[in-house]
């Protein structure tokens, strides 16, 4: 069983006491990307990601000073660079080396300039999402540049089941035809008048709670995650699928 979520723009490169690590498996196309940006003026960078000049300055120069090889003196672990509502539910600073030597195992994260990142890949500083229509050699935006390159490495690491916690934006850069495993859909819904509805906000922070609830409990087997009861969510049978697994809190 592997699970997988989305990456955050919130990301936090301060210096960590943890000395394991390990190299992302597609950085040759990662440099294809980040060569192409470098071409780009700070102007290019805020239009085509929509962003402020403060914020377009600072993914100018993160691409500008984009360099391999990563090391831990100029990268970080992805799971404790990531932060946001996901991360804040995963809590990686709780973790200990063998928690993250089972998230290593059994959670990757999706990245519109990475690809498939493992817990322990150094990365540095980025912004790129996956939705960005950035026109390349190989079509019109990510997806098309990514293609099935994401599910070939999901391939080699898992074969039977994968979950999925992502946001729609970053799974639509899964080829489902090339994939080999089963995928099961989470979806955390929140009763508000009278009704269950996804509520962005929680149901990120769920996701992140529900991986947290598999590290710590080693869990490798998907019927294992039905007794997932954190923060008052309840698995519902009677609203799920083969599927697609609903929790809900009322």
């Amino acid at each position: 069983m592997l699970a997988v979520i989305s990456p955050s723009k919130t990301q936090d490169f301060d210096a960590t006491q943890f000395g394991a690590f390990t190299q992302t498996r597609q950085i040759e196309q990662s440099q294809i990307l980040v060569d192409f940006l470098k071409s780009k003026t700070q102007d290019d960078i805020a239009n085509l990601m929509s962003i402020s000049d403060k914020l377009s300055k600072l993914n100018f120069d993160r691409f500008q000073t984009f360099s391999t090889p990563f090391t831990t003196g100029n990268a970080k672990q992805a799971l404790l660079a990531f932060k946001g509502d996901v991360y804040n539910g995963i809590d990686a600073p709780s973790l200990s080396s063998d928690d993250l030597e089972f998230a290593q195992d059994h959670l990757r994260m999706l990245s519109g300039l990475y690809g498939v990142i493992r817990p322990l890949d150094l990365i540095q500083p980025y912004r790129l999402e996956m939705g960005t229509k950035l026109k390349n050699d190989q079509g019109k935006n990510l997806y098309d540049f990514w293609g099935d390159k994401i599910s070939s490495v999901l391939n080699e690491d898992e074969s039977e089941v994968i979950i999925n916690l992502a946001s729609n934006e970053y799974f639509k850069g899964i080829d489902k035809k090339s994939l080999n495993a089963k995928i099961i859909n989470i979806a955390f819904k929140e009763l508000k008048n009278d009704a269950y509805k996804i509520i962005g906000i929680y149901a990120k922070r769920a996701r992140g709670l529900m991986v947290n609830y598999m590290i710590k409990n080693r869990l490798t087997k998907p019927e294992s995650l039905k007794d997932f009861n954190i923060e008052g969510y309840q698995f519902r049978q009677d609203m799920s699928d083969e599927l697609t697994w609903v929790f809900t809190r009322d």
